[in-house]
C-alpha cells in the first residue's frame, strides 16, 4: 500500500509549520510506502500539487497534514466546505473573501478517509484527538475540498482527506494550546495504521 502523506510550508510569517516538520519523521506503518509531499501554502496551488503528484504516483491513499493555531488535539477532519474566506493572505498575497473553491461545485464534501478510526487509534496512545466538523475556510480547506473533487470527479475511490494538528512549543502564543513534537508524529503514525490496505477500489 502506498500512502500520499502532504504538509504545508510555513505560512503566515512563520519559520516553521508543525505539519511538515511532523511529516518529515513520522515512519511508514509495517508494509506500507510513504510518499511525502511538500505543499504551497497557497489557494488552487496547493491542489494542483497534490494532484500532480496523484498522477505520477498513483497512491492507495491521500492523507494531508495542516497545523491549526490554537487547538489541542489532533483533529481528523470530517468535511471540507466550498468557500474561500481568508482572515490572512497565503504565501502569494492572495486573501479571497466569500469565494467558493468550486464555482459550482457541492456546497461541502466528506473525508473518505476512516475519521473514526483514526481518531480512536489516536486517543489509545494517550494522545489528545477529536473529530473536527469542518477544515475552515483557508488553505486547508482548499486543498481538502479540491482533492476531494477531483477524486470524485475523476472517478477514483481511494481515501483521502485531511487531519489538522496543534501547534508546536515554540510557536504558540502565551496562554496557546500547543503539543509536543513527537507527540504529533506519534499520533500520525497512529492514524495512518489504521487505513485498511485493500482500501483503494480504483474503477
Amino acid at each position: 500500500m502506498t500512502i500520499l502523506l502532504t504538509a504545508f510550508e510555513p505560512f503566515g510569517g512563520e519559520g516553521i509549520n508543525a505539519s511538515l516538520e511532523a511529516m518529515r519523521l513520522v515512519e511508514p506503518p509495517a508494509g506500507t510506502e510513504l510518499v511525502r509531499l511538500t505543499v504551497p501554502t497557497v489557494f488552487g496551488r496547493c491542489t494542483e500539487t497534490v494532484l500532480d503528484a496523484l498522477c505520477r504516483l498513483r497512491p492507495d491513499a491521500v492523507v494531508c497534514l495542516g497545523q491549526a493555531a490554537g487547538r489541542e488535539a489532533i483533529t481528523p477532519e470530517r468535511r471540507a466546505v466550498n468557500l474561500r474566506n481568508a482572515r490572512i493572505p497565503d504565501n502569494e498575497g492572495f486573501c479571497p473573501v466569500e469565494r467558493p473553491v468550486v464555482p459550482g461545485g457541492e456546497a461541502e464534501l466528506h473525508s473518505t478517509l476512516p475519521v473514526e478510526a483514526m481518531c480512536a487509534a489516536i486517543l489509545a496512545r494517550g494522545i489528545p484527538a477529536q473529530i473536527s466538523e469542518s477544515a475552515g475556510t483557508f488553505v486547508c480547506n482548499d486543498l481538502m475540498y479540491g482533492l476531494l473533487h477531483a477524486l470524485r470527479r475523476r472517478g477514483i475511490a481511494i481515501p483521502a482527506g485531511f487531519i489538522h494538528v496543534p501547534c508546536l512549543p515554540e510557536q504558540a502564543k502565551e496562554g496557546e494550546a500547543s503539543m509536543a513534537l513527537a507527540c504529533i508524529v506519534e499520533g500520525i503514525y497512529a492514524a495512518l495504521d489504521v487505513l485498511p490496505p485493500d482500501a483503494a477500489k480504483r474503477p
